[in-house]
């Protein structure tokens, strides 16, 4: 192994280890950029003043500079040159939003090329008047949803300082650890015991939420006050994340409708819970289940709900940490072939704090920004989110040939407004 080489964490190995060309396990994140600095007044990007930004905050993103590397039956980063006229070029121009939205679906189900660094900034031409759109394509191996966040704040400039900090550029070193003793490890094997045999159960019917998931995908954007939705939620006695829990229920319940299927009454979700120390890994995340009401009714009533439930999952979440069986290779291989077959959860939920003020790439002010998160084993429905200079943005991510993601889209957004007409 070279010198200069660096082990794969064993949750960033896991990561790479379940992508596959049917499950592609990277993520994107989708903006909107305004005229000035590298942008035109039409929109037009200057490529070469873009390249050479990025250029100049590469040292500071390490992992955009490394690929990953076999060394045995180890997994490492390498550092290797990188071609900025690879990582960074013009997509095909589009047709307004709905075009930008198509696209992302298309580019969430295309693998990264493995033989370089594991990311792209893509420029996409004709998603607004004078505007130019960017999507920035990152492989889980390399950043969870929390990295991400630093990832991008390393390549962009703020317009103004940002009070709140909201994750650092590359991961802070964590508390140091010492070895567990009897009984933590006691714990942590019946732990892993009962979340392997809890994916083999069948906790929900038979539902379109499940299955094979397809090549087509669809995504939709969808945006909310942040302050509003903050203070609707809080006058429910619970937070943004739970608005977000109880609008994508309500999401999925409308594709389920629409498809002719009556909903279950609960629908178990899965959503990440950001460990306290990080480490240098890219992810550090415990799972969080959440059985989320399926309901229509009394809105206020099931936000209180829902807030009850993450209050005590959260804490045991970060307990637990991340999922045993992904803590090795083989126990990786071993649960992406369980998770194709799963009936634990029925949909993914994820939603990140990003910066309160807004960014800027190369001179131009980045004015919309969202996430779309990657679906994994048989689970056909995801929804991300991030905050972002006073909005929250959402994207719907569902396998198109199943599931109709402008009904997800539509319910979500009108859920969250009635969420924020509670404030």
């Amino acid at each position: 192994m070279s010198v200069l080489a660096e082990r794969l964490t064993a949750a960033d190995a896991s990561n790479f280890v379940l992508d596959s060309r049917d499950h592609v396990n990277a993520f994107l994140m989708a903006g909107v950029l305004a005229p000035g600095g590298c942008v035109g007044p039409d929109g037009e990007v200057d490529l070469a003043a873009l390249r050479r930004a990025v250029a100049e905050r590469l040292p500071g993103v390490p992992r955009f500079a490394q690929r990953v590397r076999h060394a045995g039956r180890t997994l490492v980063w390498e550092p290797v040159p990188v071609d900025l006229e690879r990582h960074v070029r013009q997509a095909a121009t589009v047709d307004g939003r709905r075009g930008f939205e198509a696209l992302c679906a298309r580019l969430v189900g295309t693998p990264l090329p493995l033989d370089r660094p594991l990311w792209e900034l893509l420029v996409v031409p004709g998603v607004a008047p004078a505007r130019a759109g960017i999507v920035l394509r990152v492989h889980h191996a390399v950043a969870d949803g929390i990295t991400a966040v630093g990832l991008a704040r390393a390549l962009m400039d703020p317009v103004a300082v940002d009070p709140v900090p909201t994750g650092p550029a590359v991961a802070d070193p964590g508390r140091p650890s010492s070895r567990p003793g009897l009984r933590a490890r006691a714990h942590a094997l019946v732990s892993g015991v009962e979340r392997t045999t809890a994916v083999l159960r069948r906790s929900v019917p038979p539902t379109a939420l499940l299955g094979r998931v397809g090549r087509r995908r669809a995504v939709a954007f969808v945006d909310v006050d942040l302050a509003d939705l903050a203070a609707g939620a809080r006058s429910a006695g619970a937070t943004v994340n739970d608005a977000l829990l109880v609008a994508a229920a309500a999401g999925a319940r409308s594709a389920l409708l629409a498809v002719g299927e009556d909903p279950p009454s609960v629908l178990p979700t899965s959503v990440p819970v950001a460990l306290p120390y990080r480490g240098r890994s890219g992810n550090a995340v415990g799972v969080m289940l959440v059985p989320l009401p399926a309901d229509a009714g009394d809105l206020a009533g099931r936000l209180r709900r829902v807030a009850g439930l993450t209050r005590a999952g959260k804490a045991e979440a970060r307990t637990r940490g991340t999922f045993e069986l992904t803590r090795t290779r083989p126990g990786t291989w071993l649960f992406g072939r369980l998770s194709r077959r799963q009936r634990l959860v029925v949909m993914f939920v994820t939603n990140v704090r990003g910066p309160a003020h807004p960014l800027t790439l190369a001179g131009a002010r980045v004015e919309q920004i969202w996430p779309v998160a990657a679906l994994g084993g048989n689970v056909r429905l995801g929804v991300a989110a991030i905050s972002y200079d006073g909005v929250l943005r959402c994207a719907v991510h569902c396998d198109a040939g199943v599931l109709p993601a402008a009904v997800v889209g539509r319910t979500l957004g009108d859920e969250l407004a009635a969420v924020a007409a509670l404030g």
